[in-house]
């Protein structure tokens, strides 16, 4: 049987009427899906089964076309059509999982005979239209569809505040000394005789990190904080009032222990007893780093008592480039962004028994943006002669007015086998010349949950597509593949500088060394992002400044500089909510699944297939706990993050 075809995305110039057609045609579907189910509900428990998974098919295809054209597309017109597409899809998800009716069909089927992912999926849809509210009363059901249409809005509007607030610094260029060439180069003095300097990642990283003048670091810094503020400031609290309002409209005691239910974690309350786990055992590496990290500090601010947060970032470079022989200028020498790329490619392929063909004709968003198809290498002798893919993926890695600021993979298109391919987008901010090598590991970072996504992307059910784990087990696989893009092996596959030469082994070694340094004071900061987000969702504080500032001096290692307002722009409080511990929690877990590999032997096809066949390719089809085990022959423990943690 032949593969399904992938999407055909439109030109630039007619993406606004495409948008806005796709969704039209997806939302009729999925209601004359809807219509059909109300009025003659199959009685085979699979069949319904299948006709509520055709519903979810329909509906995704709009949110994902939705969601990414929001945070892509370089035209304005474009951007709005795709939020309203997403505004739509959230309206209809929320009446249906409101309606009774169909409820009773689902509450009504004999599962008996059902095998044990169909009767995961029964169970979950049930639990689905319970969490929704189903049972409540008429006058709850229709505020709570108000609501929730209302938080669609605030998420919206919180993140394009975040993409559309570029703030820039304008500077004389001697002020920049200490910038690498090729970043002066690119950033030439205007008419004034000054250099503009944006918050945007590929300007504020390399500001931050090797700008001599402390004057600069400061402003830089008091600008990246203050991006979304004051706009975002009303928007986040009304979120956090509303979120807190559904949650106890549906018999939970808040938004944390509402959102906590359906992850690993389970119960809210376990949400700040990990954070103080993990910041106790951060304690002791925290303080040591700290020390080394000051002492450098006060060669230059004698009788400095703490490091200032604009200067971190600095310092660090200059206790790396001084003490441990790690120069991040000398680094990013062998990191060109084009070879990185097809490195990344060329690594995962080996890795997952892939094979990437770059589809030159395929229609894009933006000229710089690159599409491939994706093949199994591992059937049919070694996947030369497989004709058919079975996703496809799109890069778009460097960035544009209007565009998404941070690193993410979008979904374009949920994988059902012989339904839909796989389809996913990876949106990053990175420069087009030398790369930072920090930069390198979020690429394979972001990699991981788009090589997650296709891989599972072949089962047989749109619930278990992709990255449908629980989501405090999402970051896992990606976290393990920067494994890959620390290894001197690999790095020398693509790493190469400007005459050809690979990057040493005796450097990649000391870049480890400078890469474990300060990881204690960096655990801890998360831990302070964490806080930051449990507890603004759970006290949902009337000063959001003075909360965040009591939880900055409990966890993170650097004083707060006065006058901004990070919380503004942290945008994980949209789509994480509470729950950005799972960054952490991940974390503990991929240490773990990666002492399954040998370190001395990072591309072990049999260990590397059993992962992916195991933990990747299931998508959601099982509890990530049993995943984990299925791979591991044991349940997940602390003690390999602890250990890494601890040397």
């Amino acid at each position: 049987m032949s593969s399904p075809a992938p999407l055909s995305l439109p030109a630039v110039e007619v993406a606004q009427e495409w948008v806005q057609a796709e969704a039209t045609a997806g939302l009729e579907r999925a209601r004359g899906l809807v219509d059909a189910l109300r009025a003659a509900p199959p009685t085979d428990a699979l069949e319904t089964l299948r006709q509520w998974d055709e519903v979810h098919l329909a509906l995704s295809g709009v949110a994902a076309t939705g969601s990414l054209f929001s945070n892509v597309h370089p035209l304005e017109g474009v951007r709005e059509a795709a939020e309203q597409a997403e505004q739509e899809v959230m309206r209809m998800l929320t009446r249906l999982g409101l309606d009774r009716e169909l409820y009773e069909v689902f509450a009504g089927l004999d599962g008996s005979g059902l095998d044990a992912e169909a009767s995961r999926l029964l169970e979950k849809t049930l639990d689905d239209f319970r969490r929704a509210g189903v049972d409540q009363d008429e006058a709850t059901r229709q505020r709570i569809t108000a609501i929730n249409e209302r938080l669609t809005e605030l998420d919206q509007a919180f993140g394009k505040q975040i993409r559309d607030d570029v703030r820039t610094v304008r500077v004389a260029p001697e002020r920049l000394a200490g910038l690498p060439e090729d970043w002066l180069e690119e950033h030439p003095a205007d008419a004034d005789g000054l250099v503009t300097v944006t918050t945007d990642y590929p300007d504020a990283v390399p500001v931050r990190m090797f700008a001599h003048d402390a004057g600069v670091r400061a402003e830089m810094t008091q600008a990246f904080l203050n991006r979304g503020w004051p706009a975002n400031e009303a928007l986040l609290h009304e979120l956090f009032s509303l979120r807190h309002e559904l949650a106890t409209l549906v018999g939970f005691d808040g938004w944390a222990s509402y959102d906590a239910a359906v992850k690993m974690i389970g119960e809210g309350a376990a949400i700040p007893a990990f954070i103080d786990r993990i910041a106790e055992a951060a304690e002791g590496p925290m303080r040591r780093d700290l020390a080394v990290l000051l002492a450098r500090y006060q060669e230059d601010h004698p009788g400095a008592e703490v490091v200032a947060q604009p200067d971190a970032s600095y310092y660090e470079e200059a206790v790396r480039r001084e003490q441990l022989q790690v120069d991040a200028q000398q680094v990013r020498t062998y990191f060109d962004a084009a070879k990185v790329r097809q490195g990344l490619l060329d690594v995962t392929g080996r890795l997952f028994g892939l094979r990437y063909e770059h589809v030159p004709s395929a229609p894009v968003w933006a000229e710089d943006v690159t599409c491939y198809d994706v093949y199994d290498a591992t059937t049919a002798g070694g996947g030369d002669d497989v004709t058919e893919p079975f996703g496809r993926i799109y890069l778009d890695l460097h960035p544009r007015q209007g565009k998404y600021k941070h690193a993410a993979q979008f979904t374009l298109a949920e994988g059902v086998a012989g339904r839909q391919l796989p389809e996913g987008v990876l949106v990053c901010n990175f420069s087009r010349g030398l790369m930072e090598h920090d930069h390198v590991v979020t690429l394979f970072h972001e990699f991981g949950h788009l090589v997650h996504h296709v891989l599972g992307g072949r089962g047989r059910w749109t619930r278990f597509a992709g990255v449908a784990t629980e989501w405090d087990f999402v970051e896992a696989p990606s976290q393990m593949l920067e494994e890959w893009a620390w290894d001197a092996d690999v790095l020398r596959t693509f790493a190469t500088d400007a005459s050809g030469e690979p990057i040493p082994a005796d450097l990649v070694e000391r870049m480890r060394a400078g890469d474990d340094f300060g990881k204690g004071y960096h655990a801890r900061t998360q831990m302070f992002y964490a806080a930051v987000s449990y507890w603004f969702h759970q006290d949902r504080p009337e000063d959001l400044t003075v909360r965040m500032r009591e939880l900055q001096e409990r966890y993170s290692p650097f004083p707060y500089v006065e006058d901004t307002h990070f919380f503004a722009s942290f945008g994980h409080l949209g789509g994480y909510s509470s729950a950005y511990y799972t960054y952490m929690w991940s974390l503990v877990i991929a240490k773990d699944l990666f002492s399954a590999f040998d370190a001395a032997s990072m591309s072990d096809p049999v260990v590397a297939a059993r992962y992916r066949d195991r933990v990747l390719a299931p998508g959601g089809a099982k509890d990530a706990a049993d995943l984990v085990s299925d791979f591991l022959g044991r349940t997940y423990t602390f003690d390999a993050y602890a250990e890494w943690l601890a040397r």
